[in-house]
């Protein structure tokens, strides 16, 4: 297996583990906090697509769609603890914009010569210290849902859904 195949399992391993948290989540759904302080979760879809763009936007500028405006300034850290529904998407849109990412992501990764994937900066400058390597930023784009979804799992509890593994 190549370090790219690699990079491609973990962001299909993420879309198969969110695809399930997901299933059956209403527009209100995705506003409950399943304990005080959580973030919820149409704030971290958010977080995560705008996420992803950042990260890519770091290895090659100009690689991923743009998104809708003030929605990187709705996702920041400082906006967390907002609860206007008419702030946020619906299941169906932030879904959209994830998957116009994923795509622009996947083109970004298949684009790239193998030994770049060593490589310490981007065309965009020096990469962070938390995904040195170009390699190391893009698998970190394909498991950063996974970051996330147990919180996805204690809503998911709390409305009674079904347990999705």
């Amino acid at each position: 297996m190549t370090a790219k195949e690699l990079i491609r399992k973990a962001f299909g391993g993420s879309e198969l583990v969110m695809g399930r948290y997901l299933d059956g989540l209403k527009k209100d759904d995705l506003l409950i906090r399943a304990v005080p302080g959580m973030n919820h979760i149409a704030w971290q879809l958010g977080h995560l697509i705008a996420g992803e763009r950042k990260m890519m936007e770091m290895i090659r500028p100009g690689s991923a769609p743009p998104l809708p405006e003030g929605f990187e300034e709705t996702y920041a850290t400082s906006n967390t603890s907002v609860d206007d529904p008419a702030k946020f998407l619906s299941p169906e849109e932030y879904l959209a914009l994830w998957k116009t990412q994923r795509a622009a992501t996947l083109a970004l990764l298949d684009s790239l010569p193998d030994e770049e994937l060593d490589a310490t900066e981007g065309a965009g400058g020096p990469l962070p210290p938390f995904a040195p390597t170009v390699g190391q930023l893009l698998h970190l784009a394909g498991t950063h849902p996974i970051l996330h979804a147990g919180q996805f799992v204690a809503v998911r509890r709390k409305l009674g859904l079904p347990i999705a593994f």
